[in-house]
């Protein structure tokens, strides 16, 4: 089955074959390091380092880029507002320097945690000025942009596609109501590209003035910087399609003349406890309040995987407590079966752990159906649990649920190794209960419990476990 994805630009499931195979070019719409990310952010970001697990388990050679946005992004996401940056320095008596700093790290700490893929670059918006005044040059060579009041405005009329993304059209964009009028602007609905602001404290000397770039150019210049003129996949949350990525779209292919992105794939909203989550209304939280709460990153995870992306996500800490309940079968049944020690293989056990990873790739084929891919695992590990099942059978088991942990990342591994000693003490017991000299079968199980090894005899024959 071929893999195909949901493409936002075209509104349907697309088979999924990148450029330039095995290569795969994938940027992903980074953090703004203003303020600690909230869980929406991380089921965004969730889902770039999904794609790119799943891109590799299917052989691909991926590329990741995801942006760092430390100036620029203004409030509420508009034109005419304040730099997020300065407002947290502001609030925070800092240096916005100082502020993108150290979000930037608590960032990275974040994903780590929520055991994310680190992506191969993760360029800032301030170290790549210069490019971006490139872009915005090429721009206005081309006669897609143009200079009023010292700023650049994109000028959206010369590009007929714009729109294509969102769905809005050039005549919703009624000006006066979403759109601010702006006198510096030849049509409202044109968007900035430099912003010329000698107020602004992170400030540049451009052609036009000292000023700032404007939010969007950051990412098309810094994708076309690392990838190439086009590139496989963009991806990003909901809220970023209108404008952020139609404005990359109007701006990356006015400066190019090609394609930007063959595919883009969004995060639906997340929503907590019903309602939509907003920093501004208090209901959200960051993975931080989370941990601090008692709930274990990997749960955190398996939740945010746990509605399909293209569908709002209702978070609840109920959602983590049952996640967590579910991540603690996967971990008894690797405990269990890491423990067995019967010879030989059985024939139903090979035919079922077979059909659970053509099930597994047949889910995950299908627009990253993670759901789909788990329902697959637990259904192997109930028919695996009624079955004397063998050693060989075992270990296959856990192979395959660690290939699949290569994609999904949840899992924990204990330490299911033990020495050849240890084997032959259990086999010496196995020998004497046959024998019925539990006198002796009953001292090996005290001497291995000594050293931390549990034996536990179950009618699929004995297992072992290490304890603590």
């Amino acid at each position: 089955m071929a893999f195909r994805l949901h493409n936002t630009l075209t509104k349907f499931k697309q088979d999924f074959k990148p450029l330039d195979p095995p290569k795969l070019k994938m940027y992903n719409c980074g953090p703004t390091v203003y303020n600690y990310a909230t869980i929406g952010n991380f089921r965004a970001f969730i889902l770039a380092d999904l794609l790119r697990r799943y891109g590799i388990y299917k052989g691909y050679e991926v590329t990741q880029v995801m942006n760092i946005t430390d100036v620029g992004h203004l409030t509420e996401d508009a034109e005419d507002g304040t730099d997020k940056l300065e407002v947290a320095a502001k609030q925070q008596k800092l240096d916005p320097w100082e502020i993108a700093k150290f979000y930037e790290k608590a960032f990275f700490d974040d994903i780590d945690t929520l055991r994310i893929s680190r992506a191969d670059h993760y360029p800032r918006a301030t170290e790549h000025v210069p490019e971006m005044i490139d872009l915005v040059k090429k721009l206005l060579d081309r006669g897609c942009a143009y200079v009023s009041n010292q700023c650049v405005y994109y000028e959206i009329s010369k590009f007929p596609d714009y729109g294509r993304l969102s769905g809005n059209t050039l005549e919703d964009l009624i000006p006066g109501a979403r759109l601010a009028i702006n006198p510096d602007k030849k049509d409202p609905r044109d968007f900035a590209l430099w912003v010329t602001d000698p107020a602004h404290i992170m400030k540049w000397d451009s052609p036009w003035g000292v000023g700032y770039p404007y939010w969007h150019v950051e990412c098309s210049t810094m994708a076309i910087k690392y990838l190439g003129e086009t590139i496989d996949i963009h991806t990003g949350g909901e809220d970023n399609i209108f404008p952020h990525h139609e404005c990359e779209i109007a701006q990356s292919e006015g400066a190019t003349g090609v394609t930007f992105s063959n595919f883009w794939v969004h995060t639906r909203f997340l929503l907590v406890d019903g309602a939509k989550m907003s920093k501004s209304k208090g209901n959200f939280y960051t993975l931080r309040d989370l941990i601090d709460k008692g709930y274990s990153a990997r749960a955190i995870r398996h939740t945010l995987m746990g509605t399909h992306y293209g569908k709002p996500l209702n978070f609840t800490l109920d959602g983590i407590t049952a996640a967590s309940a579910e991540l603690q079968r996967l971990d008894d049944f690797i405990t269990n079966v890491g423990g067995t020690v019967g010879e030989g293989s059985s024939e139903e056990a090979r035919a079922i752990i077979a059909d659970t990873e053509r099930a597994f790739d047949e889910a995950l084929d299908d627009d990253l159906d993670v759901s789909g891919g788990r329902a697959a695992i637990f259904e192997m590990i109930r028919d695996l649990n009624r079955m004397d099942i063998s050693r060989s059978d075992a270990l296959a088991a856990i192979a395959l649920l660690s290939k699949f942990d290569g994609v999904l990342g949840v899992l924990d591994w204990p330490k299911q190794d033990i020495d050849d000693d240890i084997r032959k003490l259990i086999d010496r017991r196995e020998e004497a209960r046959k024998r019925k000299d539990y006198a002796l079968a009953d001292k090996i199980r005290d001497d291995l419990l000594a050293i931390n090894i549990a034996l536990e005899d179950t009618p699929q024959g004995v297992r072992w476990k290490r304890i603590n």
